[in-house]
């Protein structure tokens, strides 16, 4: 157990990632006690309103959307390591702007939008530099234990966060919340400041000038070259946009359907990030890049339960699906991610990364709205399982494409244990 325990461990043993993971950590609990809160705030000037919420989440992606191409190439050409930096303050001082907003009672529905958007003008700079730095942090041989573990942190953040934030908004509202998000983002910032440089492992880098004359069109033609990468981010653009909305869903489902608190809300967040955080230690031990079936399949187990979530029709039955869902969910994703990073020449990894982050998270602007207003119209239980629909559709296409293009098969076997596999493994 020592033994399975270091190896699963192993990327905090380098000093410069334990200081980055560790920074992480503590402020993504308060992103996540904000996001919560943010919700519940946009509910209660909204009058309940399961579009506002979606149109807040659309404000918070859009930048993403717009911006996250060009934050790749900064990756590509400049020090990452300052950019986080400068990315973390600029956050850091919109934190603060909006807790003194809430604690000052002037909050109104169009600051929260204000607000949403620049927070999501530090994030579309922020993470896909964040993306692309682990590597030099740790190095090749550790790039897929250090993407687990980044997958861990965020998702006990997203336990404990929202856990936390409910009670908090039950017995304080939802001001001292925004105001411990604002403190715990300083923790990356002392961080990053003490991080050694020396250590960067940066060898695999473009020289200095090709770094300046780097542009966004070669990446976006490198990955339109490579199969292998194309495949999973039209999937992730797909199955992003329709399904993981689940900030949005669960809080209409928790308060329209169920009508319940923020503490019960906050359950359904819980629910999901305990799984999502087996998923992610799930695969603290790979040491190859994953095959594309394993992403496939990860992809339609995740479309499926999240189907199921949708058509759930009590409450506990929710949070018993949300457990699988979050674990298929993040084991999608981080396969998906290791696929990628691990297929990618270093000097693009900036501007790849940007894209993957695009199709992650950029497609939620198209989404959050309509998903909003199937919530509003149908109800929130439809606005997930029509998502999980179109995810499981999405996958199946993509495999049958992949065993066409492949001239693999898929065969099912009763004994030992029944199962699905594939006759041929090149892939």
């Amino acid at each position: 157990m020592q033994a399975k325990l270091s190896t699963m461990f192993q990327s905090l043993q380098v000093r410069n990632y334990r200081l980055f993971a560790s920074g992480q950590l503590i402020k993504l609990i308060g992103v996540w006690m904000m996001f919560i809160a943010q919700d519940w705030l946009v509910l209660e000037l909204s009058n309940n309103s399961a579009t506002a919420l979606g149109v807040v989440t659309a404000c918070q992606f859009t930048p993403v959307l717009l911006l996250t191409l060009l934050s790749g190439r900064l990756a590509d050409r400049y020090d990452k390591r300052v950019l986080l930096f400068v990315a973390n303050a600029f956050w850091s001082v919109l934190a603060l702007g909006m807790a003194v907003l809430v604690l000052t009672d002037l909050v109104q529905l169009w600051h929260v939008f204000a607000f949403a958007a620049l927070l999501g003008t530090a994030n579309a700079v922020e993470t896909p530099v964040r993306q692309a730095f682990v590597s030099e942090l740790v190095g090749t041989s550790l790039l897929p234990n250090a993407l687990s573990l980044n997958a861990a942190v965020f998702n006990s953040a997203r336990i404990v966060g929202p856990a936390v934030a409910g009670l908090a908004i039950a017995a304080f509202d939802v001001g001292p919340v925004f105001l411990f998000t604002a403190l715990s983002s300083i923790a990356p910032l002392v961080n990053v400041v003490r991080m050694r440089t020396a250590d960067l492992q940066r060898d695999a880098l473009l020289p200095r000038d090709e770094r300046a004359s780097a542009r966004v069109v070669d990446g976006l033609r490198y990955v339109w070259r490579r199969p292998d990468l194309l495949m999973p981010m039209a999937m992730m653009s797909v199955i992003g946009m329709s399904l993981f909305n689940f900030q949005l869903t669960l809080a209409a489902l928790a308060k329209t359907v169920f009508h319940t608190g923020a503490a019960s809300f906050g359950l359904f967040s819980t629910a999901l990030a305990v799984g999502a955080l087996g998923g992610a230690l799930s695969g603290t031990g790979r040491r190859s890049r994953p095959s594309v079936w394993l992403v496939l399949g990860a992809a339609i187990a995740c479309a499926s339960f999240g189907t199921l979530v949708g058509f759930a029709s009590t409450y506990w039955l929710v949070v018993a699906l949300l457990v699988p869902t979050g674990f298929c969910m993040v084991f999608f994703a981080q396969a998906a991610n290791q696929r990628i990073q691990m297929g990618v020449d270093a000097a693009f990894r900036g501007r790849v990364m940007a894209l993957w982050v695009l199709v992650f998270l950029g497609t939620n602007p198209v989404g959050a709205p309509l998903i909003g207003w199937i919530a509003e119209r149908y109800g929130a239980g439809a606005s997930i399982w029509m998502g999980g629909l179109l995810s499981l559709a999405t996958a199946l296409v993509a495999l049958t494409w992949q065993l066409r293009h492949s001239g693999a098969r898929l065969r099912f076997r009763v004994l030992p244990m029944p199962r699905f596999y594939v006759t041929s493994t090149d892939c």
